[in-house]
């Protein structure tokens, strides 16, 4: 990460293209996942996953035109509580960055749940539950004494799992040239199994494979062109992403046409036996397996960073969670409590997983489109007009969408993040003495030297 120095002021340099910029949300977002997580999107959607996964596209797009938008009001790195402090009120601010730590608390619960799940495919004598403890162990270990070279194995890994995304997508081609699909190719889209409420649903669990494009909205100081480059990297980032998600899902939905899994969970392994075997499966497992430990360890990494913030900046109790280890130099209480959190996964199928982290994205979403409207109505006062469709009518339907969305998710969901928010309201009335002092403001956008100490 390039610096320059300003007076006294650190300010990161702006040398990534627009292409960076792009990959560097890929790298984030993961597309992989698609694959992972296709049988749950199918069988939720009724057997119509490219169409949940374009409702998804379409909703995340809007979002992130808002996004854009916001990236040029507000210049620098960013994010929905930067965004919401600024436009709405510090005490808002407050709650979204409260959602978003629901957000990263999760995150590598469901990377822990995910690599379980691909182990126990391929070695289904040893239960979930061990590759689970293992998987949390490794990750945890590795972060607590540092791993410097995480960042440079996880961006190999990125194109090696991007390379074996190119070449299962084409064993489908080549198996659906060979065999046909057992339904008509118009299926894969609506069949008679589809409604619009199960693709719905289905869509609120496909938005997750999205999570992450956001993330670029944070390098506003390192971009060529700046905020005019981020706008463009954020929406390229969700375009891009979505068409890998709709084509791969298409592909994978007519070599499995239907609903119907042995394993949902584990529907994306036994497609690759289908398409090329057991001994190419078990290959680009181990892969994929290797990818999702790399991913967990910067997810795990960025939720432990974020509550060594919080807490060094007073939005959560410092004595607790804004403390560096003196041995390693990272915040090992913050890890193990993410890694406690992992366990919880014992318990859990992954689509319940990945609606704990639905929940606060979605709401971090609409506040984000929110903020827009804010921005119109400043800008208005000082007698400035900006376009009304764009600044209004979009972005109310992006929190209208985005809201939609979060009622579709499981009653778990709803329930947990619901007390959640409850927990922070109350949180936020004792710090703020009743509502009447701004909230504690936290500077995890663009903190560089947490990020230093968290994954050094």
């Amino acid at each position: 990460m390039n610096s320059e120095t300003t007076g006294n002021t650190m300010r990161l340099k702006g040398d990534l293209s627009l292409l960076s910029v792009v990959l560097f949300g890929l790298a984030y977002i993961s597309p992989g996942i698609v694959v992972t997580i296709f049988g749950v999107v199918a069988a939720t959607s009724g057997g119509a996953a490219p169409t949940a996964f374009a409702i998804a596209t379409l909703a995340m797009l809007l979002t992130g035109l808002s996004y854009a938008k916001m990236a040029r009001a507000v210049p620098g790195a960013g994010s929905v509580y930067t965004y919401a402090r600024k436009m709405l009120d510090s005490r808002i601010g407050f709650l979204s960055g409260w959602a978003m730590l629901l957000d990263y608390f999760f995150i590598p619960m469901v990377g822990w749940l995910i690599t379980a799940i691909y182990f126990n495919a391929q070695f289904p004598d040893i239960p979930k539950w061990v590759w689970l403890i293992v998987s949390v162990g490794i990750t945890t270990a590795i972060n607590v004494f540092g791993m410097k070279l995480a960042d440079r194995v996880n961006k190999v890994l990125m194109f090696i799992a991007l390379g074996s995304l190119v070449l299962f997508a084409t064993l489908c081609v080549v198996f659906l040239g060979k065999h046909g699909s057992s339904a008509p190719a118009t299926d894969a889209v609506w069949n008679s199994g589809t409604s619009i409420g199960a693709v719905t649903a289905a869509a609120a669990i496909a938005a997750y494979s999205f999570l992450g494009f956001d993330a670029v909205s944070t390098l506003g100081e390192e971009a060529r062109g700046g905020a005019r480059t981020i706008g463009r990297g954020i929406i390229g980032c969700v375009i891009a992403a979505g068409a890998i998600f709709i084509v791969l899902s298409f592909v994978m939905q007519l070599v499995h046409p239907g609903a119907k899994f042995a394993d949902v969970d584990a529907a994306a392994y036994h497609l690759k036996v289908q398409v090329g075997g057991k001994t190419y499966a078990e290959i680009i497992n181990f892969v994929t397996i290797a990818g999702s430990i790399a991913s967990c360890i910067a997810l795990q990494a960025s939720a432990a960073r974020l509550m060594y913030v919080m807490g060094r900046d007073g939005a959560l109790p410092k004595a607790v969670f804004g403390n560096l280890s003196k041995k390693t130099g990272t915040p090992v209480l913050n890890l193990l409590l993410t890694a406690a959190a992992g366990v919880i996964a014992m318990k859990l199928d992954l689509t319940t997983a990945t609606s704990f982290i639905n929940f606060g994205a979605f709401l971090g979403f609409a506040l984000v489109n929110v903020c827009v409207i804010a921005h119109l109505v400043r800008e208005r006062r000082h007698g400035r007009t900006p376009n009304l469709f764009s600044f209004l009518v979009m972005p109310a339907i992006g929190a209208g969408v985005s809201l939609y969305l979060l009622t579709k998710l499981g009653d778990v969901a709803l329930q947990i993040g619901g007390v959640w928010l409850a927990i922070g309201v109350v949180y936020l009335a004792v710090l703020t003495k009743g509502f009447r002092r701004p909230a504690p403001e936290m500077t995890f956008d663009d903190d560089t030297t947490a990020t230093d100490a968290v994954t050094a």
